[in-house]
């Protein structure tokens, strides 16, 4: 251990010197030269991103002049940190007497913690009260997200103005995002809305936002014109933010060019059992191409070019519509491609059509792309359409059937006839007519199960709870079921999607019915949606109007499978109120083609239906290019109203009809 004196020698003597005071003196010194660490300085205009915990401390630790500050400043980690009640209590304990900057901080945080306990407080104008000057950039963004979360969801004036105020304050992507919010935000306002909007004189940002929507409802059915209607809008507004760098989902149309169909690429079935879906489609192909209304001759020459072929396919009609196809021996030799020349049609588009039951998918492709094919429309088997990702062809494909989960390709489009889109359009026809229990009756099959499970997926996308299914048998186990007592309307829940029981939202387990009993109509339906044939309907309409009394009668409705056209009137009569949808074609939207349609396909509806679908691939091809970039893009087609969805899939919307006093009438 070291001792406490040390000696100094000098000149011989030694003399005793006691340490202590030594180190005494020099803590003195150090001392007076540093002082004791003081609380940090705190600005509570600054952004502040230290977590609650450290404002509490500094809060527990500071002087009287700071208190306020760092307790404002706990307050708003608080709120970020979602912990409310401490937030609460905090705002409650709050000095009366605080400065101007203080007391608009406080009305700041009102505002947030309203919003956070979900109070609405649109109507207040938090910066009308406040000294503006004495507010920073920092709290300026805060009340305008503020009064962004209190209008969420609900496309208002408010809500516009608030993100036209922020939007100088921002920089980059931050800036980017807040157009595209003001724009989408912009198009959910319905033209009511728009037209009782009352602004300002002085909100010429705004008038100049609200003039780009007018120019962009005005001419989105047409590219051309809203190319020239944007790039007037900008020479008049060319001050305005978005003049200066348009919302992302309009900067594709100003360099949108149409996809070239100046060599189209059809890809079908020419043999085998799917030939005859295949003819079909490529007849109602030839007449929209031709700009005729009624049937195009069946092709007679077909330019072989590739005779050579190793197998034919033979593909059958399933229940569902969809085309399935099994090997068989080949008893024939067919062309693997044929071509419309110019000759046959009214304009100078070359087509070819390619036989895929000749060679492989990428073969095909490769071919096409060789022969100058400049789009593809095609393939029609599922098969062949699940292959198409896997091609990495760079060509433009329409193709005229959809995987399960179709890919988002940048060059790939997927329209199908198929029942689970016909579902999907039943399902939002259903909520529309604010029906919220609905019974789905479906072949007791792999097809009703699909059919239920689009139905319900959409059902649920609107915000719906989970859908019941029932299987239904053959005409003959219906009509057993009529002689003994009728068709009892109970049904099974559709498993919920997602399908994990305990899914955890913002700390909260939403409530899952654990019950898998079969309920009934006792049990709340309030509509029955009807997969089935003709000749079952008949059976199932009156059994459910047996089912049910005059009070709780429920809504029915049917898809384009039970449309039975040139039925008598007491078939009419006994489908009294049964709504149905089907293509526009055979709704009656142009009697005179559907006359010659029918004929030529001997009233076979199936065939009909694809010849409508040619027709319609041929319109949708010439406006491949809009399609993916004009989400508003609509075709009135004979198949329905064409849009197209996420990952340029082709929705359609069905007209519906229903039978009333024994005619049948469009429902408005």
């Amino acid at each position: 251990m070291l001792s406490s004196t040390f000696v100094a020698t000098k000149a011989g003597h030694s003399k005793p010197v006691r340490l202590t005071a030594v180190i005494a003196a020099l803590l003195l010194l150090v001392g007076c030269a540093s002082p004791v660490p003081q609380t940090p300085p705190v600005n509570i205009q600054d952004e502040a991103n230290a977590n609650a915990d450290y404002y509490l401390l500094q809060l527990q630790q500071s002087s009287d002049d700071n208190k306020a500050d760092w307790q404002l400043l706990a307050i708003r980690a608080l709120l970020r940190e979602r912990k409310l009640p401490q937030a609460s209590e905090q705002w409650e304990q709050l000095p009366k007497n605080l400065s101007s900057v203080q007391l608009a901080e406080r009305q700041l945080l009102t505002d947030e913690l309203e919003v956070a306990s979900k109070r609405n407080i649109s109507a207040r104008s938090t910066l009308d009260h406040l000294d503006s000057g004495s507010l920073s950039a920092n709290q300026r963004m805060r009340y305008y997200q503020a009064q962004i979360a209190a209008n969420q969801g609900t496309p208002s004036l408010p809500l516009i103005r608030a993100y036209i105020a922020q939007e100088p304050l921002l920089i980059g992507q931050a800036h980017q995002n807040n157009l595209d919010q003001t724009w989408q935000t912009l198009l959910q306002l319905t033209p009511q809305n728009v037209n009782s909007l009352v602004i300002n004189a002085n909100e010429n940002v705004l008038q100049g936002w609200l003039d780009l929507l007018r120019v962009y409802q005005d001419n989105r059915q047409d590219p051309d014109l809203l190319q020239a209607g944007i790039k007037d809008w900008k020479n008049r507004y060319p001050h305005n933010p978005a003049a200066k760098t348009l919302p992302t989902p309009l900067n594709p149309v100003l360099n949108l060019t149409q996809a070239s169909t100046s060599s189209i690429a059809l890809l079908l079935p020419l043999s085998g059992q799917a030939q005859m879906f295949a003819d079909a489609i490529l007849q109602g192909f030839e007449a929209a191409k031709n700009g005729v209304s009624a049937p195009a001759p069946t092709p007679q020459a077909l330019q072989t070019t590739n005779p050579d072929q190793s197998a034919v396919i033979s593909a059958d009609l399933n229940a569902s519509g969809a085309v399935s196809t099994s090997p068989q021996p080949a008893d024939q030799t067919v062309p693997s491609i044929a071509s419309i020349t110019p000759s046959q049609a009214t304009n100078n588009v070359q087509v070819k059509v390619y036989d895929t039951t000749s060679q492989p998918l990428t073969a095909l492709l490769n071919q096409a792309q060789q022969d100058g094919a400049t789009l593809v429309v095609g393939p029609l088997l599922k098969e062949n359409v699940d292959q198409l990702s896997g091609s990495h062809t760079t060509l433009n494909v329409l193709a005229l059937n959809q995987p399960e989960t179709p890919n988002d390709d940048p060059n790939i489009c997927y329209f199908a006839l198929s029942p689970e889109d016909e579902a999907r359009d039943a399902a939002r026809h259903i909520w529309d007519q604010q029906q919220r229990q609905p019974l789905l009756l479906v072949p007791r099959a792999s097809f009703g199960d699909r059919v239920a499970k689009a139905f319900n997926q959409e059902w649920q996308k609107l915000g719906g709870q989970r859908v019941l299914q029932q299987g239904i048998g053959s005409a003959d186990e219906l009509r057993k079921a009529a002689n003994s007592g009728g068709l009892r309307l109970t049904g099974m829940p559709i498993p919920s999607i997602p399908t994990q029981p305990n899914v955890t939202i913002a700390g909260e387990t939403p409530p899952v019915s654990s019950s898998d009993e079969p309920r009934g109509a006792g049990g709340g339906i309030d509509a029955v949606y009807i997969v089935a044939t003709p000749a079952q309907l008949t059976l199932i309409k009156p059994m459910i109007d047996m089912a049910t009394n005059s009070r709780s009668k429920l809504a029915v409705y049917a898809s384009s499978r039970s449309y039975q056209a040139g039925a008598g009137l007491d078939f009419r009569l006994e489908m009294e109120g049964l709504q149905f949808s089907d293509i526009p074609l055979l709704a009656g939207a142009n009697p005179q083609l559907l006359q010659q349609a029918t004929a030529r396909f001997h009233n076979d509806h199936s065939l009909v239906r694809l010849y409508a679908m040619g027709m319609d691939a041929w319109a949708l091809a010439n406006h491949f290019g809009e399609l993916r970039y004009l989400p508003a893009l609509q075709l009135s087609g004979t198949t329905g109203m064409l849009t197209a969805a996420p990952g340029c899939v082709i929705n359609r919307k069905l007209p519906w009809l229903q039978y009333r006093q024994g005619v049948v009438v469009p429902i408005s």
